[in-house]
């Protein structure tokens, strides 16, 4: 059933224009940034430098562009032409005018680069990743947790016929090949799908390049450089260890998570949720899914968490520390099971205090759905990770 799904991140867009003479809108191809600044702004002028002529103009005469879109304009996927962003800088302080742009771009390695040579202070930047669950709990349909791990949270996938199966591989073909193999010129393309599939395998795994690069018979330079494109791309992000060592060795390689876990399942070979459902893969996607969900909320209020790891030499460890003014502020137990036991506690329970982390801001997030209160913390399911963003 197609649906329209309003975005959370909505206010904060709305209200960034009133605060910048520029806002930037980037993230993943299909994660709804055109139809979310085209609704925001209706008033705008719209342009996409997809389209050849137009960014041929942008590309070789950025003068003549910018006083044809001198004000009140959106240009979607800017980072096809960044030499406009050191003419903007001109136009954007020739008068004082609050909300005068609206960029999107969907390569975060060309654009916020250039940004922050060109536009810096005059510019707000935001990240729209894919829906998030919280998101479609609120629009006329919330999928059961195994379909929405599956489905993942691109908004094609609700607003059309579209299914799985079909969507993931179109969008790797068009999208990712164009912008990281054509582009970017990647050029080993049997090696790079299979890198793909690699990531999506070490989902919650301690980062070893190396082995992921003897994996994909490539070397690790080459691996490394993949990874870093992935990244920018929003295909991929690394959760780091947290640095602080309380008198205990530490693991200090970060984690991999992918940004949508249906992109993830896809490259994984599940064909339907009831195949995640009872899978060998299910209890890294959702913990792949708690991170992200904290993620997507906490961005739609124009934050960005500061997520962490914490590991020792004795594999005891915290699935998420959440860092707030320098010290750790939540701790975080990640159980796929809809079945909670307190044993999840024992963790967070004994670093809590060395932490100085009270049991109030303890939380263990489960497969299931109720809430249940206890002395040593709270228990939460995915629909009620509001709770932990809103705390924050």
């Amino acid at each position: 059933m197609a649906l329209r799904v309003e975005r959370a991140m909505m206010e904060t867009l709305l209200d960034l224009a009133t605060m910048f003479p520029a806002v930037t809108l980037t993230g993943p191809r299909q994660s709804g940034k055109s139809t979310l600044v085209k609704h925001a702004f209706p008033g705008y002028a719209y342009v996409s430098l997809e389209d050849p002529d137009v960014r041929d103009m942008a590309f070789n005469d950025p003068r003549r562009f910018l006083e044809r879109y001198d004000s009140r304009a959106i240009i979607d996927e800017v980072q096809y032409a960044p030499e406009l962003f050191s003419y903007m800088q001109g136009v954007l302080d020739s008068r004082d005018e609050m909300g005068r742009y609206i960029l999107t771009g969907s390569q975060n390695f060309l654009l916020l680069d250039t940004i922050s040579q060109s536009l810096a202070g005059r510019v707000g930047i935001l990240h729209l990743l894919p829906l998030s669950y919280r998101e479609l709990m609120h629009s006329a349909m919330c999928p059961d947790l195994d379909v929405f791990m599956y489905t993942g949270g691109y908004p094609r996938l609700y607003s059309t016929p579209a299914r799985p199966d079909v969507f993931y591989p179109a969008y790797l073909s068009t999208y990712v090949d164009r912008d990281i193999r054509r582009e970017l010129g990647v050029r080993k393309v049997a090696q790079f799908n299979k890198f793909l599939t690699v990531c999506a395998t070490r989902i919650g795994q301690v980062l070893n390049v190396t082995g992921m690069a003897n994996d994909c018979d490539v070397d690790f330079h080459t691996a490394d450089n993949w990874l870093l494109l992935l990244e920018a791309s929003f295909i991929v992000m690394r959760l780091q260890p947290y640095y602080k060592n309380y008198g205990k060795r530490l693991i200090r390689a970060p984690k991999l998570y992918f940004y949508d876990t249906g992109l993830a399942a896809n490259l994984l070979g599940v064909e339907d949720a009831d195949q995640l459902a009872t899978g060998v893969n299910r209890r890294n996607l959702f913990e792949n899914a708690v991170i992200t969900e904290i993620i997507k909320q906490t961005q739609a209020q124009g934050r960005t968490p500061k997520l962490y790891y914490w590991r020792d030499s004795n594999r005891k460890e915290i699935d998420l520390v959440i860092e707030k003014g320098g010290q750790p502020w939540q701790i975080i137990e990640i159980k796929s099971s809809s079945t909670f036991r307190y044993s999840a506690f024992a963790t967070i329970t004994d670093m809590g205090d060395t932490m100085g982390v009270p049991t109030d801001r303890r939380y263990v997030v489960y497969g299931g759905t109720e809430s249940i209160e206890s002395d040593q913390g709270h228990v939460i399911g995915l629909n009620d990770i509001h709770r932990i963003v809103d705390q924050g």
